[in-house]
């Protein structure tokens, strides 16, 4: 089993109305990875979706891969490609459950977004993980 150090929370960096297929495909035909570049992606219904798993080193972070689980929901820019957090209400209360199950899974790891890692020049996810999870307050009456 891997040492997890990381706990990575993405956006896909496209339109809200993505389909996983097609990220899929963009990573292997344009960018040629055998695997995935999350663990877990967040449909805008917030259903949570496992793309591989956690024992299976995904394309998240350059450098920090082996020590990581990735999350990430479809979203986080604008019509103008612009970065922008646009996660839907379920989108939200499924990530800060799963973020949750994983802190529970793995609880040395630090949780922390993909912008946060030294020498990333990215605004993803296209909000302060951080501040994000000291602030958010779940919906106890929303389905997960």
């Amino acid at each position: 089993m891997r040492t997890i150090k990381f706990i990575v929370v993405h956006c896909t960096a496209t339109p809200v109305n993505t389909e996983i297929k097609n990220i899929q495909k963009y990573w292997k035909e344009q960018l040629g990875w055998k695997n995935a570049g999350y663990h877990y992606i967040i449909k805008r219904d917030g259903e949570v979706v496992q793309l591989q798993s956690e024992d299976t080193i995904a394309n998240g972070v350059k450098g920090h891969n082996a020590e990581s689980i990735h999350i990430s929901y479809i979203g986080g820019i604008d019509k103008f490609n612009q970065p922008i957090d646009n996660r839907t209400p379920a989108q939200k209360h499924a990530m800060f459950d799963k973020i949750i199950s994983l802190t529970e899974k793995y609880p040395n790891a630090k949780v922390q977004g993909h912008r946060d890692f030294p020498f990333v020049a990215k605004a993803c996810p296209s909000f302060d993980v951080k501040t994000w999870l000291s602030e958010y307050t779940p919906d106890l009456g929303m389905a997960a």
